[in-house]
C-alpha cells in the first residue's frame, strides 16, 4: 500500500494557477500580435495611396514639361498656351478627355492648388482612369489632381514654377487654406521650366 500511494503522489502536473497563468500570458500575446497586424496593414495602404499619388503628381509634371516653352530659330519666344492639359493618358492606359481646356502653359488663376478649378484639375477613379475635370468630382473619383503655372516673378517671360497637387477625395479642412499642406497619402510636386532654343 506505501508503494501505490508513493506512485500517486510522483505524479506531476499542472494547477489551475498555472493554466491560468500561461492563458493570460497567451491571450496577450495574441492581442499585441493582433494590434501589430492592424498598425501594418494601414502602414501598407498609406504606402501604396503615397505611391500612386506621387505616380499621379509625376505623370502631370512631365506632361507639363513636355509642352513648349521656348525660342524659335529666329531667338524669337514659342509658347504653348493651347494644348488641353487636362486630358491625358492616365497610368492604367485608359484615355479620358476632362471637356477640351486649353491652357497649356498659360498662367494659371489664383487659388488652382485650394480649390477645383476647370482646366486646372482632373478626376481620377481607382483603376487610374480620368474622369474629367471641371469644379466637382465625379461619384467614382478617388484622386483629385490639382496644378498651377505661375511665372517666375524675378523672370516671368522666360521662367515657369509648376506645381502639382494629388489628393485622395476627402475634405481637407485647413490644408486648402494661404500655402496649401501637403497631408498623409498625398503627393505635392514642383519643377521649374525655363525657355530653350530650338
Amino acid at each position: 500500500m506505501a508503494l501505490a500511494k508513493s506512485r500517486c503522489s510522483n505524479q506531476a502536473g499542472f494547477s489551475l494557477i498555472e493554466v491560468l497563468a500561461a492563458m493570460v500570458i497567451l491571450s496577450v500575446a495574441l492581442v499585441s500580435l493582433a494590434q501589430l497586424f492592424a498598425v501594418s496593414t494601414r502602414s501598407n495602404f498609406s504606402s501604396r495611396s503615397n505611391t500612386y499619388a506621387a505616380l499621379l503628381a509625376q505623370q502631370k509634371l512631365e506632361q507639363l514639361r513636355g509642352l513648349t516653352w521656348g525660342f524659335d530659330i529666329l531667338g524669337l519666344p514659342v509658347s504653348d498656351y493651347t494644348s488641353d492639359t487636362s486630358a491625358s493618358e492616365a497610368i492604367s492606359g485608359c484615355v479620358a478627355s476632362a471637356g477640351g481646356s486649353a491652357t497649356g502653359l498659360s498662367p494659371s488663376p489664383w487659388g488652382t492648388l485650394q480649390q477645383n478649378s476647370a482646366g486646372w484639375v482632373d478626376y481620377i477613379d481607382e483603376n487610374g482612369c480620368i474622369l474629367g475635370g471641371g469644379g466637382a468630382a465625379p461619384a467614382r473619383t478617388k484622386f483629385i489632381r490639382r496644378w498651377s503655372v505661375e511665372p517666375l516673378p524675378s523672370n516671368p517671360n522666360n521662367t515657369l514654377i509648376l506645381q502639382v497637387l494629388v489628393t485622395r477625395r476627402a475634405n481637407r479642412g485647413a490644408a486648402d487654406a494661404g500655402n496649401v499642406g501637403r497631408m498623409n497619402d498625398e503627393a505635392r510636386l514642383m519643377s521649374v521650366k525655363t525657355r530653350k532654343t530650338k
